[in-house]
Parts: structure tokens; C-alpha cells; sequence
């Protein structure tokens, strides 16, 4: 178990440990991949509960096909920008 001093939860909420304008903006990028993911994961959870039935599977196929394209989607996006800086 993790013992947190003074210290340390005085810290925790001091200005600069705010996330930077980089961080929230790479954050938002990756915003509709993760909340792709969190669809998935739901459907994934309430299959769970019983035996899967065709809705279900067609909502996990869905669901799955969503986050791989999100995906796909911020992979392209980040390759392009990596690669559009030219050659120097």
C-alpha cells in the first residue's frame, strides 16, 4: 500500500502540475479512439451478464468495427503530421 505524505497531496494540486496546452490538445485528438473504446468496452460488459444473444453480438461487432476505425483514423492522422515536416 502506498503511504502519500503531506508533501505529496500538497502537491498534487499545485498550478504546474496542470496539463500543458500539448497535452490537452493531444488528449482531444485522441478523444473519439478512447470514447470508441469505452462503447466497446460497454457492450462487452452488459454481454456479460448472460449468454450473448445476436443483438448483443451485433452490438460488439459494431462497437468493435467503431474503435478500429477510430483508430485506423488517429494512426493516419499522427503518420501524416510525423511526415509532413519535409525533408531539410
Amino acid at each position: 500500500m502506498t503511504q502519500i505524505t503531506f508533501l505529496d497531496a500538497a502537491v498534487a494540486f499545485e498550478p504546474w502540475m496542470e496539463p500543458t496546452s500539448a497535452e490537452l490538445d493531444a488528449i482531444e485528438l485522441e478523444m473519439p479512439a478512447i470514447l470508441a473504446a469505452v462503447d466497446l468496452l460497454d457492450a462487452q460488459i452488459t454481454a456479460m451478464d448472460r449468454p450473448p444473444n445476436e443483438l448483443d453480438t451485433r452490438r460488439i461487432r459494431r462497437a468493435r468495427s467503431r474503435a478500429l476505425i477510430a483508430r485506423r483514423a488517429l494512426s493516419n492522422r499522427s503518420a501524416t503530421e510525423s511526415t509532413s515536416g519535409g525533408a531539410a
